[in-house]
């Protein structure tokens, strides 16, 4: 099958807080696109200020999928995000519009982008059960480092608090003999899509001034009180969607007692980490063009540059909506 036989998929990416949102709707708009987050958090309800979750007055009549679909304690995994872009992409093009996925979730969307497929290593519970005392007992750091120490590269990508991702990991070598990178290093790179991959970046000291202050307006907007109503509804900070950034350092405030400045604190260096984490991921994918965003303050420079490479890859059947 040629490129220009498959189906097209439009994707957008970067690191948070680099302006993802606000340019995905005008690229909707121009070239009449529906949007799948690529978001492993955005699916969760009752969870939106702490996830930067667009809210619906924002999506100006955009339809947007994989949002508010999950309560916080449903699991959510890179096989259920690519089985739901497999029905999703062909259902969009049959009504007409552009599948467009935008998010920072690596790899969900690099998944989705080459079809991914993944280890059938089985489980192990009673392996699991051993790894999570050991992360009860000694702290996530610990069997973070014991998969640093036999899986460098999936460690470098998984943060130490992601503990359920970490003990998958160990418990794929477990069960193999072979690191889970070494199984991603072998995934075609051929995309069953004609793709279009886009991703902003900005100067690496802009991009943390912004996640601070998306942080302060996060906690501005009430995000302790978000946390707390979670917490109040019986979702524990053990769940993976409460280990997700602002939730975990906030329920140690609200559980622990750890100080709220200190709470803030960590979570400002965690997302830092995080958008450093989102980049290098990034920066290993192929095909994707790049649009320095600068400081984020000329948007309509921006949305030309990023509109010139989508043109330019699907220039053959996409029309820019002249009413933009």
């Amino acid at each position: 099958m040629t490129s220009h036989n498959k189906p097209k998929l439009l994707v957008l990416v970067g690191p948070t807080a680099v302006g993802k949102t606000k340019l995905s709707i005008e690229i909707a708009k121009a070239f009449s696109c529906e949007i799948i987050s690529g978001d492993s958090m955005q699916v969760y309800r009752g969870m939106d200020i702490g996830t930067a979750k667009i809210r619906p007055e924002e999506m100006d009549g955009v339809p947007h999928h994989l949002i508010d679909v999950l309560e916080p304690d449903e699991a959510f995994s890179v096989a259920r995000f690519q089985e739901e872009c497999r029905s999703l992409i062909p259902q969009i093009h049959g009504r007409g519009h552009l599948p467009f996925i935008v998010g920072g979730t690596g790899l969900y969307v690099e998944s989705v982008c080459y079809e991914f497929q993944f280890t059938e290593a089985g489980a192990d519970e009673a392996f699991r059960a051993e790894q999570q005392r050991l992360a009860d007992e000694q702290g996530p750091e610990a069997l973070h480092a014991k998969l640093a120490a036999i899986d460098p590269e999936t460690a470098g990508r998984l943060h130490p608090n992601d503990v359920r991702r970490v003990i998958r990991a160990l418990e794929v070598y477990h069960l193999t003999g072979e690191p889970l990178s070494a199984s991603l290093a072998r995934q075609s790179r051929q995309s069953p899509y004609e793709l279009c991959l886009v991703g902003l970046t900005m100067d690496r000291q802009m991009l943390y001034n912004r996640i601070e202050q998306r942080i302060d307006e996060m906690m501005a907007s009430g995000l302790v009180d978000e946390v707390q109503s979670l917490l109040d509804r019986g979702f524990t900070s053990e769940l993976v969607s409460m280990q997700g950034l602002g939730y975990k350092e906030i329920a140690e405030h609200l559980v622990d007692g750890v100080p709220l400045d200190v709470a803030v604190d960590n979570l400002k260096r965690d997302t830092r980490r995080f958008a450093k984490r989102q980049l290098s991921w990034f920066r290993h994918m192929k095909d994707i063009s790049w649009v320095d965003v600068g400081d984020g303050t000329n948007f309509s420079a921006n949305f030309a540059a990023v509109h010139a490479i989508i043109a330019g890859k699907f220039s053959a059947d996409l029309e820019y909506n002249s009413k933009h």
